[in-house]
């Protein structure tokens, strides 16, 4: 069975994206991008929604045509490009870079997924997630967890009708004081 895990940059106060959408306060160091690049690497499908696949596809097929892009960014660019990745979108109704489009039940589809021989499974995008995860399909947690309060904006976390149990599996500290911790549910 394969592993599915939900792992963003948040706020201290629990959000990937302030109000508006904002990230900008969720730059990482060198340090944890790094980190997040050989994640990708070894990621064997990428989950994303129609907002995190957007956020994706319009920066890393030409990040490293940019100005002053690094080699870690043209690096990740290339990795991000081959990992396998599936949209769950009913506007979307195209897809590039090594992705296909999936339209129907978002949690039928990862719960079939799941099922499947594979590489562990990322889902990217915190609404797509908060399906997943008011579904119990959800196997890790990771939290880059940024020292700035947003108040507001868009939650990592969703509402649950039950609780979840976890296990703390590691814990991390980034330059900038980004602590990093992976939670594994209990089943």
């Amino acid at each position: 069975m394969r592993k599915l895990t939900f792992g963003m940059n948040v706020s201290l106060d629990g959000y990937v994206a302030a109000p508006g959408g904002d990230i900008d306060w969720s730059v990482p160091s060198d340090e944890l991008f790094q980190w997040w690049s050989d994640r990708v690497a070894a990621t064997g499908l990428a989950l994303y929604g129609r907002k995190m696949w957007e956020t994706m596809s319009s920066y890393w097929p030409t990040a490293d045509q940019q100005p002053g892009v690094t080699p870690a960014e043209v690096e990740f660019a290339r990795r991000w490009e081959d990992m396998p990745k599936l949209v769950f979108s009913s506007t979307t109704r195209t897809v590039d870079w090594n992705t296909r489009l999936a339209t129907g039940d978002a949690v039928a589809e990862i719960s079939r997924l799941k099922t499947e021989d594979g590489g562990p499974m990322d889902i990217g995008g915190a609404t797509l997630a908060a399906a997943a995860m008011r579904a119990g399909l959800i196997d890790e947690y990771v939290l880059a967890t940024a020292p700035v309060l947003v108040g507001g904006g868009k939650p990592f976390f969703t509402a649950l009708d039950n609780w979840v149990d976890l296990n703390l599996v590691e814990t991390r500290e980034f330059p900038d004081g980004v602590v990093l911790t992976r939670y594994e549910t209990r089943r």
